[in-house]
């Protein structure tokens, strides 16, 4: 039985299990994700599977290309229209067992930071980021990505680098008392 959900409000998910990502059927694969929701004119943002091969979780975020904004991001009725192609796709391919959840919905203002190019689009932006070696989550801004795997950080004085392979979860972080003046000068 499929449980099909599509959210529009932002969750925050946590990293699967590494033994289950050891089985994870190739079509699951965050590359292979990123294309078929590529073609379906969207961008993968974050791809969380959980569960066991018999009762998968898929939770996913989408986004525009390049980023959505205030008024021009994805709606209800695009994470519908991704998660029925996506069911059709992963079903016909056997990626998921008799009794799976598919979860698609917008990133949500506080996205997540996961692929290089997310840093990239967010140099000198503030994350709050918890990885191998680092205790706890901390808030530091985006300096820069010296390379494809490595993304420099600085948290007050303290700059540093991490592995991207080594984050377990970033997001940005809104300064909610400049969105509200913004939004208000808007009126």
């Amino acid at each position: 039985m499929l449980l099909a959900r599509c959210r529009v409000s932002p969750d925050f998910f946590i990293s699967p299990n590494p033994a289950d990502v050891a089985v994870t059927p190739p079509l699951l694969l965050p590359e292979t994700l990123r294309d078929l929701i590529a073609d379906m004119g969207f961008e993968l943002v974050d791809l969380r599977v959980g569960g066991s091969a018999s009762r998968r979780t898929v939770r996913l975020r989408i986004d525009i290309p390049g980023g959505g904004g205030p008024g021009r991001g994805v709606t209800s009725d695009d994470c519908q229209r991704v998660s029925r192609s996506l069911e059709e796709q992963l079903e016909a391919a056997g990626a998921v067992g008799p009794q799976w959840e598919l979860e698609v919905s917008s990133p949500g203002i506080e996205r997540p930071v996961r692929f290089a190019e997310h840093w990239l689009r967010y140099v000198g932006r503030e994350v709050r980021v918890k990885a191998a070696g680092l205790r706890g989550a901390r808030t530091a801004r985006i300096l820069a990505m010296p390379d494809a795997a490595h993304v420099m950080l600085q948290d007050g004085e303290e700059t540093f680098s991490l592995a991207l392979d080594q984050i377990k979860e970033a997001t940005l972080v809104v300064d909610w008392s400049k969105l509200g003046n913004q939004a208000a000068g808007e009126s």
